[in-house]
C-alpha cells in the first residue's frame, strides 16, 4: 500500500500575528514572539525553511559573507557547537543550517509550508489584519510581520518568443531540487550577475559548450574560497560576543579591516599594495581598501582600474577581456560579486561570451537564441536575471491599510517607510530588513536580528501598556525617506543603473531603497527612537483578551 502524506494542519483563525515567510528572519520572529507569550504562525509558501537559501540552489550558490559572521549570534550554545566546513559556505551547507535552526527551537510546529499569502487588510475597528491565502484560508491576526526577504520574487526577462524554447530552461531563483545534468549539453547563459558569476564555471566544467550572453559587466573579486581553518574558527570562537558587538557598529556588519586613509591620499606604489593584498586575501574586505571608495568618484576609479587589469590579466583572449572589463558604473555601486574562477572560466575553449551591446538578442527560438548577427542553438537555456529587488515580494500581496490605502499605490513612485520597518497608514504591519533600512548593504543575518529584536522591544513596550496599535506617522516617514536620499545623493550609489535603484525592473521607479548611512549609525538611531517612547510612531488602543490559537 503506497505511503500517504499526513493531512495538512488547518490555520488557526485568530492569532496575535501572522510571520509570512519562513527564512531567517520569519523563524528568528517567531521565536522571539514565543518570548514574549503570542500566539504566532509562520506562513511559507515553499515546503521548508530556509527562504532563499531555499530557492537558489544553482550550481555553485554561495554566500559571500564569511561563515562565520553569516549566522545567528543570539544564543551563544548554538554559534560555538555549529561547525562550519569552508570560510563561504556554500548553498546546502547553509540550507542545513536552517533546518537546524528550526529543529532547535521547535519551529516546525507553527509553521504553514505550501501557504502563499494573497492579501491582507486592515479592521480599523478591531486594530486586527485579515491575512488570506491563495488557498482561501483566512486568519485574523493582531500583527502582519513581512519576513518575505529582499531577494526573493524572480524575475524572467521580456524576450520575444521565451515560451516558445523546445530544451529545458532554469532559473536561477527556481532552481530545481534535483541535480540538473549538463554533460554533453549546449548551454545559454542570460545574464552576468552574481548569481551568473557563481553558477557559470561549475556548468562549464560540466557542459559540451557555455554560451553567456552579457548585457552589463559587474565587478567580482575572487572569494579564495578553503576549508574552514581550524585556529581561524577557534580565534571566532574564544571571544564570539565581543566580535558580533563590532561587527553589528560597522558600516556593512561585516566584522573586517577599514583603511580609514583615502585612496588619492598615498602614492601609486602603495595603493597598488594594498588592493594587491585585499586581492589576495579575496572576499568583499576588497572595498575596505580606502574609506573613500563609495564616496569620492577619484578614489573610486583607482580601484575599478585595478580589478580591470586584473581582467585583462586573466582573461586571454583580448576583446573578451575587455567586453567583460566594467565601464560603467563605480565599483561597489552594483553589489560586489565574489567568485570561484570566474574570468579564468572564459579561457576554456568551451566558453563563449556574447555581448549584447553589439549583438542584442532579437528573440527566443524553438532551438536556440537568435541575437542580432546570427542564431545560436542549445539544449539549455539558464536565465540568471535577478529578482525584483526589496519590494517585489511585498507588492506581491494585496495590502490594504487604513482606509483602504493600497500599498501598491502608496508606493507607486517609489518605497516609502520609516527606518523600512512599517509604512504610514498600515498599522501593526512591520517589515523585516524593508526598503529603508540597510538590509542589502549588510551582511542579511546581522540586519534581520537587529530588526527583529527592535520589533519584539516595541510588542513588549505595548503589552506593557495594554496597547493594540502602532504606526509609522506620516511627518517621519517623510523625514526618514528624506534623509536615506540625503544620505544616498552624497555616495556614487546612484549614478550606478543597479537593482539597489530597481534599474533591473522595466517601469519600476528609479528610487535608491536601502538606507546607506550604514549598520552602525542605523542600529544607533533606532535604539535612540526606541529609547525616547518610540519617537514617530502613534502607539494606541486598549488591550484585548489574549488570543489563544484557535
Amino acid at each position: 500500500m503506497a505511503e500517504t502524506s499526513p493531512p495538512r494542519k488547518p490555520l488557526p483563525t485568530r492569532l496575535d500575528a501572522v510571520i509570512v515567510g519562513a527564512g531567517f528572519g520569519g523563524m528568528y520572529m517567531l521565536h522571539r514572539l514565543r518570548g514574549l507569550g503570542l500566539s504566532a504562525r509562520i506562513l511559507e509558501a515553499a515546503d521548508g525553511v530556509g527562504g532563499t537559501w531555499y530557492w537558489n540552489r544553482y550550481p555553485g550558490a554561495r554566500c559571500d559573507v564569511e561563515s562565520m559572521q553569516y549566522s545567528f549570534s543570539f544564543d551563544e550554545a548554538l554559534q560555538q557547537e555549529w561547525q562550519w566546513s569552508e570560510r563561504f559556505a556554500a548553498q546546502p551547507e547553509i540550507l542545513r543550517y536552517a533546518n537546524h535552526v528550526a529543529d532547535r527551537y521547535d519551529l516546525r510546529r507553527d509553521i504553514h509550508f505550501e501557504t502563499r499569502v494573497a492579501s491582507a487588510r486592515y479592521d480599523e475597528a478591531a486594530d486586527r489584519w485579515t491575512v488570506t491565502t491563495e488557498g482561501g484560508e483566512v486568519v485574523s491576526a493582531r500583527f502582519c510581520i513581512m519576513a518575505t526577504g529582499c531577494l526573493s520574487a524572480a524575475r524572467l526577462p521580456d524576450i520575444p518568443g521565451i515560451a516558445s524554447f523546445g530544451g529545458e530552461t532554469y532559473h536561477t531563483g527556481y532552481w530545481p531540487h534535483h541535480k540538473v545534468d549538463f554533460s554533453g549539453k549546449r548551454v545559454a547563459v542570460i545574464g552576468t550577475g552574481s548569481s551568473a558569476i557563481q553558477a557559470i564555471p561549475v556548468i562549464a566544467a560540466e557542459a559540451a559548450q557555455v554560451t553567456v550572453f552579457q548585457r552589463t559587466p559587474n565587478f567580482s573579486i575572487p572569494s579564495r574560497n578553503a576549508p574552514m581553518d581550524a585556529e581561524y574558527e577557534s580565534w571566532w570562537k574564544s571571544d564570539y560576543a565581543a566580535k558580533r558587538r563590532q561587527a553589528r557598529m560597522m558600516r556593512t556588519g561585516i566584522l573586517y579591516d577599514i583603511n580609514p586613509q583615502s585612496a588619492i591620499e598615498v602614492d601609486e606604489a602603495t595603493r597598488t599594495a594594498e588592493y594587491e593584498r585585499r586581492w589576495a586575501n579575496g572576499g568583499t574586505a576588497f572595498m575596505g581598501a580606502y574609506h573613500d571608495l563609495i564616496l569620492n568618484k577619484a578614489s573610486n576609479d583607482t580601484a575599478a582600474e585595478f580589478v580591470r587589469s586584473k581582467i585583462r590579466s586573466i582573461v586571454k583572449d583580448p576583446e573578451t577581456a575587455e567586453a567583460l572589463a566594467p565601464k560603467d558604473h563605480p565599483i561597489g555601486t552594483k553589489r560586489i560579486c565574489v567568485d570561484t574562477d570566474y574570468y579564468e572560466t572564459y579561457n576554456r575553449p568551451n566558453v563563449a561570451l556574447v555581448n549584447l551591446r553589439k549583438t542584442p538578442i532579437e528573440t527566443i527560438t524553438e532551438t536556440g537564441i537568435r541575437t542580432s548577427d546570427r542564431t545560436r542553438e542549445f539544449d539549455v537555456i539558464v536565465f540568471a536575471t535577478g529578482f525584483d529587488a526589496m519590494t517585489g515580494a511585498l507588492l506581491k500581496v494585496d495590502f490594504e491599510g487604513r482606509g483602504g490605502r493600497r500599498l501598491s499605490a502608496e508606493w507607486e513612485h517609489g518605497p516609502r517607510s520609516y527606518l523600512g520597518l512599517m509604512v504610514a497608514g498600515f498599522p501593526n504591519m512591520f517589515m523585516i530588513t524593508g526598503p529603508g533600512s540597510p538590509s542589502v548593504l549588510s551582511n542579511m543575518i546581522v540586519s534581520v536580528e537587529q530588526h527583529v529584536e527592535w520589533i519584539t522591544g516595541l510588542l513588549g513596550h505595548m503589552q506593557a501598556r495594554n496597547l493594540t496599535r502602532v504606526e509609522a506617522t506620516e511627518q517621519a516617514q517623510e523625514e526618514w525617506v528624506r534623509h536615506g536620499m540625503e544620505v544616498a545623493e552624497k555616495t556614487l550609489y546612484p549614478s550606478a543603473a543597479s537593482w539597489y535603484m530597481g534599474a533591473n525592473i522595466p517601469g519600476k521607479p528609479r528610487v535608491f531603497m536601502p538606507y546607506i548611512g550604514g549598520v552602525g549609525t542605523y542600529r544607533e538611531t533606532c535604539d535612540a527612537i526606541a529609547a525616547e517612547g518610540y519617537r514617530g510612531f502613534a502607539l494606541a488602543g486598549e488591550k484585548a483578551p489574549a488570543a489563544a490559537a484557535e
